[in-house]
C-alpha cells in the first residue's frame, strides 16, 4: 500500500469476495473530513447491494489508521448549536452504519488510531493491529462530551472500567494494552499484518453468509440490550431448512470445504 495515489476520499478495491476501503489522507494521518464521511456511507451502501462481497476490510494509507475527525470541523460546529447538532451526528451515523453492516468487517490497523476513529475501528467486528500501534481518545482534553452510541460501544465491547480509563483520563495506550483490554483482536509485527488480515478475511469469506449475517445482527442487538428474540429464533429455524445448512452438512460428510 505504499504506492498510494494523491490524497482523496476513501478508496474502494474489490478482490473476489473481499472488499477493502482505505482512508487516504496520509499527510494528515487520514484525518476525516465531511466529504470522507459522505463517501464512506455511499461505499457501505454499494457493498451491501453486492451479494458477492462477503467481508470488508477497513484500513488507512501511510503510518496511521486515522487521526479521527477534523478538529477544524469540530470548532466550526461549536459556533452554533443547530449546526453542531447536525454535523455532530454525521460521524456517529457512519460509525453506527459500519457496525450494522450485514457482512463481517475487519479493521486493519496499520498504525495509530486517535479520537473518533477509535470508535470507527471499534465498530468493526475484528481489529488486527501492528505491534507499534497506539490509541488516544482526547475528548476530555478537548472539552467534548462524546456522542452516546460511541460511549455505548466502548462500554459494551471493552467494559465500563476500560471505557472510564480511556475517556476520563484521555491517556494514550500502546498496542500491548490495546490487546489486553480487548480493543485489538490480534497484534502482529508490521511484516505479518497483511498475512494475518488475509487469513481472517479468508475464513470469514468462506463461511455461510446468511447464517453469519443473522448471528452478527443478534450479537449487536444483544450487546445493546435490544435483542429481537422472536426474529432471532425465526432466523435459527429458517437456517435448519436452508440451502446453506444442506451444503455445510454435505461438505462436512465429504471432508471438503463448503461452497456457499
Amino acid at each position: 500500500m505504499s504506492d498510494a495515489p494523491a490524497a482523496s476520499t476513501p478508496i474502494l478495491t474489490i478482490d473476489g469476495p473481499r472488499a477493502t476501503i482505505r482512508l487516504n489522507r496520509p499527510k494528515h494521518l487520514n484525518r476525516l473530513q465531511p466529504d470522507d464521511l459522505e463517501a464512506l456511507l455511499k461505499l457501505f451502501g454499494r457493498l451491501e447491494a453486492d451479494p458477492a462481497i462477503r467481508v470488508l476490510v477497513l484500513t488507512g494509507t501511510g503510518r496511521a489508521f486515522s487521526a479521527g475527525y477534523d478538529l477544524g470541523s469540530i470548532a466550526e460546529r461549536a459556533a452554533g448549536a443547530g449546526e453542531q447538532q447536525s454535523a455532530g451526528s454525521a460521524f456517529e451515523v457512519v460509525a453506527n452504519r459500519l457496525e450494522d453492516l450485514s457482512m463481517p468487517t475487519i479493521c486493519r490497523l496499520n498504525g495509530g488510531v486517535y479520537g473518533g476513529s477509535t470508535d470507527l475501528a471499534l465498530a468493526c467486528d475484528f481489529r488486527i493491529g501492528v505491534d507499534t500501534a497506539e490509541m488516544f481518545m482526547p475528548a476530555a482534553r478537548l472539552g467534548l462530551h462524546y456522542y452516546t452510541s460511541g460511549i455505548k460501544r466502548y462500554v459494551s465491547r471493552l467494559g465500563a472500567d476500560n471505557a472510564r480509563k480511556l475517556f476520563l483520563t484521555a491517556q494514550k495506550i500502546e498496542a500491548s494494552e490495546m490487546l489486553r483490554i480487548g480493543y485489538l483482536t490480534a497484534c502482529v509485527p508490521a511484516e505479518s499484518l497483511d498475512e494475518e488480515v488475509g487469513r481472517l478475511a479468508g475464513i470469514l469469506a468462506g463461511n455461510a453468509p446468511i447464517a453469519m449475517r443473522g448471528m452478527k445482527r443478534a450479537i449487536n442487538e444483544f450487546s445493546r440490550g435490544q435483542l429481537d428474540t422472536e426474529a432471532c429464533d425465526q432466523r435459527a429455524r429458517d437456517s435448519m431448512r436452508s440451502a446453506e445448512i444442506k451444503q455445510g452438512i454435505k461438505a462436512f460428510a465429504e471432508k471438503r470445504p463448503p461452497k456457499f
